[in-house]
Parts: structure tokens; C-alpha cells; sequence
């Protein structure tokens, strides 16, 4: 095995993680076809993006102690095949039951890939090209959002919302197939041994500061949630978009700026954090307080220029709140539970965040607008830098 291979790992990977959330995008650009040929209102649409939310988050522990156990090529290569099958055959769905059915389907696929995947990326990669490993990887899915909501889109408004399905699952199969050569199993590092659950749940009930983040990660999941589920239908019907072009607008000013705001976002978070205990959760808290004007602006503008800026602001500001997510919860949790207390994270917060914000947004937009329904998701954001003041604040008495 080269030296260089453990590159073309991450570039494997990429593609993998590219499809992963290229599939989950993809239904959002096709809401407008969806609503004319099955006759759906906007909570019935909501419930297709709170489908796939609930089981990820419900799934992402038992995937966690699935991947511990398998071989992690297995686990992120049957994941991929299940998840694209399951993607073809949403084009089959001929009512709403079924189009939840394989919403949900879908969500338990994909939440085998990343667990598996920062896993693998971490046994072949030691401390000094780590991060650069994961950073690059993580590009994959910006990408694959902005890909995913273009590309359906186009497939869609040219051929119908049922080839987007197919030519998304498809390609996923493909992949799937010309990797299972090329990708290999490396050793299993030495990990620390894993806490019960029990012996968990003690720790961060005494550690109010990780309890805070948590419920701000709920908040800020909520909102990110509400840009990726309902911005490409908010976009084709207020400003007359088409599918493609409502699905580009609606994730590349987003996901590129929160490319650029992440890398900053790290940066000050290393620089404050030399100085206060606190310093990784102060920047996410002006990550979201600062986004939340912009939120409100997306909503309620009726300036197709004012909506890009609003949206490339938005992105940025998220990118500074998510450069810090797990770093800010490492810094309050003992190193034992770190790897509990990050599953235990993503999980309450697509349950609680992620699962509620398309089905909340899609009831309140049923009798105020979803411009409204958008613009009060800033309530949220608000609460969610609450939350982060008072973790810093909590930090702050604790170092007194």
C-alpha cells in the first residue's frame, strides 16, 4: 500500500459522501412536483423532510455500535448500495404513504456512512494530516447539497421528479460497485474503551454546559433544516424560479459561504479559546445571534439581490457555529465520554432539530406564508445563542 493511498481513500470517500447528501437534497427541489401530481399540502411535504430526519437520529446510535463491531468497509459500502436502491424506488411511489415509507427507508441507510467513514479516514490517517483529511472531506458535503438541489431540479423540471430518483440511486449503485475493489479495511486503531450508558448519562447531567450546547444544537439543526427543506419551493414560487435554478440558488450562496465561514470560525475559536474557557462557544454564539437578522431578511425580502446577500450571510455565520460544533462539546466533556457524548449529540439533535423544523415550518406556513414561516425560524437561532450564553456563562463561574 503507497503512501499515497490513504488520499485516494479520502477522494473514495468524497464520492460516497458527495451521494450521501446529494440523495437527501434531492427531494426538496421537486417539492413543487410532488404538491401538483399527489395533490400534497405543505405539512404533508414537511412530514417527507421530518420522515428522513427521525429515523437518522433514531438510528444513529445503533448504527454507532453497528460500525464498532463490523468491518467499516462493509458497513459504509452496503450503506451506500441500501441507500441508492432505496432512492430508486422512491420513483415508484405512487401516493404519500409510500413516498414517507421510502423517506424514512432511506434516512436508517444513510446513517451507517459517517460513523464508518470518519472512522476509517481517522485509522488511516495519524494527528499530523488528520484534520486536513476530515476538512477535506467535509467539502464533499457542501457540495452534494448544491449538487443535489440543482441537479434534481433540472432532471426534474426536464424529465419528471421520478428521474431525479432513479439517475441519483443509479449512480450511487454504480459507485458502489466500482469501489468495492478499491476501497480497503485498514487496522483498527487502539480506542479508548467505551463508558455504559449509564455512567454517561451521570456525567452530563453534571455538566450543564455540555446540556446547553446540546439544546443549541437542536436550535441551530432546526433552522439549518428549514433552509434545506423549504428555501428551493420558497424560492420557485415567490420569485418565479424554475426547479433548477431554485434548487442552485437556494443551497450555493448557503453552502459555499459556509465553506469560507468555517475555516474562520475555527480560527477564532483556537484564538479565544487560549484566552477563556469559553472561547469556541463564544464564537458560535455570534455565529447564530449574527445570522438571525439574515434569516428574517430571506423571508420577508422581496429583492432577488437582497435574498442572495441574506443567503451568502446566513451560510457564512453558519459556518462559523458549525466549525465548532464537537470541539466546544470535547472542551466540557471528559475525554471517556467524548465519543458517547458526540453520537448522543447528533442524535437529539436531528430528533429534535432536524425532524421538527420541515413539519413546524410546513404547519405555520399552511395559514401565515412560508415566507413568515421562514422568517420566524430567526426566534429559534435567537434561542440557540441563549443557550450558548449561558454555557459560556456557566464556564466562566465554574473557572471563578
Amino acid at each position: 500500500m503507497t503512501p499515497r493511498y490513504k488520499w485516494w481513500v479520502v477522494g473514495m470517500l468524497w464520492w460516497i459522501a458527495f451521494f450521501n447528501y446529494a440523495d437527501r437534497q434531492a427531494i426538496f427541489s421537486v417539492f413543487p412536483l410532488l404538491e401538483k401530481e399527489l395533490h400534497l399540502n405543505s405539512v404533508q411535504l414537511g412530514l417527507l423532510g421530518s420522515a428522513f430526519a427521525w429515523v437518522y437520529g433514531l438510528g444513529s446510535p445503533l448504527a454507532g455500535m453497528i460500525v464498532d463491531r463490523v468491518r467499516r468497509k462493509s458497513a459504509i459500502l452496503g450503506g451506500l448500495q441500501t441507500w441508492s436502491v432505496i432512492c430508486m424506488a422512491t420513483a415508484a411511489a405512487r401516493s404519500f404513504p409510500a413516498l414517507v415509507f421510502f423517506r424514512a427507508a432511506e434516512g436508517l441507510g444513510e446513517t451507517f456512512y459517517f460513523p464508518a467513514s470518519v472512522s476509517l479516514v481517522s485509522d488511516y490517517h495519524g494527528s499530523e494530516t488528520r484534520s486536513r483529511a476530515l476538512g477535506l472531506h467535509q467539502t464533499s458535503v457542501y457540495i452534494g447539497t448544491i449538487a443535489g438541489g440543482f441537479f434534481a431540479g433540472a432532471i426534474g423540471q426536464h424529465y419528471g421528479w421520478r428521474w431525479s430518483f432513479l439517475v441519483f440511486g443509479g449512480l450511487g449503485v454504480l459507485l458502489g460497485l466500482v469501489l468495492s475493489r478499491a476501497l480497503r479495511e485498514p487496522k483498527r486503531s487502539g480506542e479508548s474503551q467505551k463508558i455504559p450508558l449509564d455512567e454517561f448519562l451521570r456525567i452530563l447531567a453534571r455538566t450543564p454546559a455540555a446540556l446547553l450546547l446540546m439544546g443549541a444544537f437542536v436550535c441551530a439543526n432546526f433552522v439549518a433544516v428549514v433552509l434545506l427543506s423549504w428555501m428551493p419551493k420558497f424560492l420557485y414560487d415567490k420569485f418565479h424560479l424554475s426547479l433548477a435554478a431554485a434548487g442552485l440558488t437556494a443551497t450555493v450562496f448557503v453552502q459555499l459561504a459556509s465553506m469560507a465561514g468555517s475555516p474562520v470560525g475555527g480560527w477564532m475559536a483556537d484564538a479565544l479559546r487560549r484566552r477563556r474557557p469559553g472561547g469556541r462557544i463564544a464564537v458560535q454564539a455570534a455565529g447564530v445571534l449574527c445570522g438571525a437578522p439574515f434569516v428574517v431578511l430571506c423571508g420577508l425580502t422581496n429583492s432577488a439581490v437582497w435574498l442572495v446577500v441574506a443567503l451568502a450571510a446566513w451560510g457564512f455565520f453558519k459556518g462559523l457555529y458549525d466549525a465548532n460544533i464537537f470541539a466546544s462539546l470535547f472542551d466540557v466533556m471528559p475525554p471517556e465520554a467524548r465519543g458517547t457524548a458526540a453520537g448522543f449529540m447528533n442524535m437529539v439533535g436531528w430528533l429534535g432539530g432536524g425532524g421538527t423544523a420541515p413539519l413546524v415550518i410546513g404547519y405555520v406556513a399552511r395559514d401565515r406564508g412560508l415566507g413568515v414561516a421562514i422568517a420566524m425560524a430567526a426566534a429559534v437561532y435567537v434561542a440557540a445563542g441563549a443557550l450558548l450564553l449561558g454555557a459560556m456563562a456557566g464556564l466562566g463561574k465554574k473557572k471563578g
